[in-house]
Parts: C-alpha cells; structure tokens; sequence
C-alpha cells in the first residue's frame, strides 16, 4: 500500500506528534509499505522518504508552543507532494491545526484518515473557530482519536465521532534497556525522575520540586534526577539547597531515556492539564518502573485508574510527597505496581497499534474518496462491523 502520512508540526522541533508519525512510519515500512510523510522542516538531513514542506513559525498553543507551517507556499507544496505521489490513502494528523496537515485536508483526492491528538478545555472562542472547518473536515473519512479525552475535544469543537487507537511506543527497546550505574537506583537510594520540558508550567516540574524536601526528610537518601529542554532559573534555585540529591540532566537521547527510565525506583507524571495520552508513562511502564502521575483524566485512563500505575491529586507536592512516601515505605507495592504497568504496557506496543492503524486505512479505502466520506458514513461503518464482531480499539 502506498500511504501518504502529514505532519503538522516541524520535523526539526522533537514532540510528541512527531516521534509518532516518524514511528508508525517506520514500523509501517519495514512491513513493506511505501510510507511517504510530509512535514514542516528545515534540515537538509531528511531520509528520502521525508518531503519538507518550508520552514515553520512558532505560536503559542495549550501550554506549549506549536511550530507551524502558515505560509502561503505550504498550500502550494502540498498540493505538488500530493499530486506527485498516486496515494492509496492519506493520514492527517491534527488537521485543525493551520499547517501541512489542514492543507492536505482540505486537497487531497485520496481517501482521507484523520488523527486527532490534542485534549483542550471548553472554549467559547475555540467553538467560534471551529464553526468554519466543519466543511473540509467532513472530507475524513475515518477519525482516530488517540484517547477518550481527544476523542472529548473532537466531538466537542468538531462534532462527529472518532475511533479510539493510542499513541504507539516501541516497548521492546525499554524493556531491554540496561540502566547506566550513574542513574541507577539502589536499595539505599530510590531515584525519582522527571522528564518533561523544563518551562512549560503544565508539565508540573514546579510540582516535582515542592515534593522533593517532604520525601528526604523521611528517606535521606533518595535522588532526584531531572531530564528534560529549557530552563527553569527559579526551580534550580529552589532546589539547590539540597545538593547532590537533586541533578539536572539537561537534553537526553532516546537510548539514555531509556536507561535513566530501566534503572529509576519511580517515574512521576505530574503535569497539570493538556495532556491527551501519556506516552512517557507507557514508557516508563515498560520499562518495569513504577509510575506516579496526576490524576488527570488522560493518566487515569493509561494507569487503569491506578491499578497500573499510582495516582495523585493534580497540582499538589504534598499529596505527590505522600504517595512517593508510601512507595517508598512499601517495596513489594512498588515491586507489584511496577509489574502491573509493565503488563499493561504491551496493549501500546507498535505491533499492536500499527495492526490497528492499518485497519482503518483499509476502511477509508472501502469508503472511497473524500466526495464521498464523512463522519456520518463513518459512524454507520464502525456500528456495521461491530455487528460484525469486529473491533478497532
């Protein structure tokens, strides 16, 4: 099959939509199919299979900041890596987002899949905006979700209805991950780690910190390992009284992730909103590491409610320090906690959600060309093979 996949956001700027598409793609690929993906970049480094479609702009966007492609040519570009290439289907990713991907939904004649990402809050202004895409979006003609609550934000904003099919991660390379003696904890010193951008307030490193003097008052030894981009001159500065105890790590690979993640006692998720999944606690999960996270709706959902993972009250260092505590007092919890993420983790592998993702390619190509798709013939397809006794999520 030959499957044309969009991105959004600039290939230069490593996130969480990015890494999927490059992932899926790839796994896609070494099945044999020929995967093309066009996205905003720069690089002149791009395998082959990679089209850049210009340069990106950064605008600030549910806590974050988005790097987007809004330039006139972006349109242009599209519509040439469409035509040039005879697509038996095409993925969008977010394609309410004005980049790449709303350009090659509103073009493409091939049939259209959708994924939506993004979990946002109830917003006079965002349901104003939405009003005029209701048009082009009915040209996807199968919507995936990458979980209840960006299926939630879909059907609130956009109206009609999606299939629920998580982000994917690649479980085999963090179940095998050899921890680095450096980061690796040991009976006398627990490690904690926090891995997220340093200066986007969601991501709760603030949160992390106020935890941090609660918990080595009752265990001395622990340490607390930061990783992550971007600076935070007033959480170091907070923290620094501590000494040894706390290390900041800066950037870091994908292979020291998944060793700082194989030899951690905990990983803490203590972001605060605006998360639609959870990808590093699938990570950490299958990296046999517990996992303590905000009990934020997208987390609750990835923890099973606290039975793969322990949850906390959102925004609170003391309840994070309470939990850490209790873990930390209780090795066979935190040992049986471990296991049950780890478990859990192997629904999200890539093999697993690949097989899935490919599915629906075939039920957008049953449904033909965007002319002829929509939500509506969407929905009637997903009640038909339900019927059936077929599932997609």
């Amino acid at each position: 099959m030959k499957i044309g996949i969009v991105n959004p956001y600039s290939w230069d700027v490593p996130g969480g939509v990015g890494f999927h598409i490059r992932d899926l793609a790839l796994k896609l690929r070494s099945r044999g199919h020929d995967v093309r993906v066009l996205t905003p970049s720069t690089s002149r480094d791009l395998p082959e299979w990679i089209t850049s479609a210009g340069s990106s702009v950064s605008v600030p966007f549910n806590g974050s900041v988005a790097n987007i492609s809004v330039k006139p040519t972006t349109m242009t570009r599209t519509r040439r890596w469409l035509e040039e290439n005879d697509f038996d289907v095409v993925h969008v990713h977010e394609p309410v987002v004005p980049s790449v991907s709303m350009a090659a939904a509103m073009i493409s004649r091939a049939p259209l899949v959708g994924t939506f990402h993004a979990a946002l809050g109830r917003s006079v202004s965002r349901a104003i905006a939405s009003a005029p895409m209701r048009l082009y979006m009915e040209r996807i003609g199968v919507r995936i979700a990458v979980s209840e609550e960006a299926r939630r934000t879909l059907i609130e904003h956009h109206g009609g209805d999606a299939v629920i099919i998580p982000n994917g991660v690649e479980t085999a390379s963090f179940r095998t991950a050899t921890p680095l003696p450096q980061w690796a904890a040991t009976e006398e010193s627990p490690v904690i780690v926090f891995l997220g951008r340093l200066d986007e307030p969601r991501k709760g490193l603030s949160i992390f910190a106020g935890a941090i003097e609660t918990v080595l008052e009752r265990f001395p030894g622990t340490r607390f390992l930061i990783a992550g981009r971007g600076d935070a001159p007033d959480c170091r500065e907070a923290v620094a009284r501590f000494g040894e105890s706390v290390s900041f790590l800066g950037g870091i690979s994908d292979e020291e992730k998944e060793s700082l993640l194989a030899g951690a006692s905990v990983y803490v998720a203590p972001q605060t909103g605006g998360e639609s999944f959870g990808i590093v606690l699938v990570e950490a999960m299958a990296a046999r590491t517990a996992v303590v996270a905000s009990d934020i709706p997208a987390f609750c959902a990835v923890l099973e409610d606290g039975r793969a993972g322990a949850l906390f009250e959102t925004g609170s260092s003391d309840a994070l320090a309470a939990t850490l505590i209790d873990l930390l007092g209780d090795p066979a919890r935190l040992d049986a906690l471990a296991d049950a993420g780890q478990r859990s983790s192997v629904q999200y592998d890539w093999e697993v959600v690949a097989d899935k993702v490919f599915e629906v390619y075939k039920l957008a190509i049953d449904m033909g060309s965007p002319a002829t798709s929509g939500p509506r013939r969407t929905r009637h397809l997903f009640r038909r093979r339900k019927k059936r006794g077929e599932s997609l999520s």
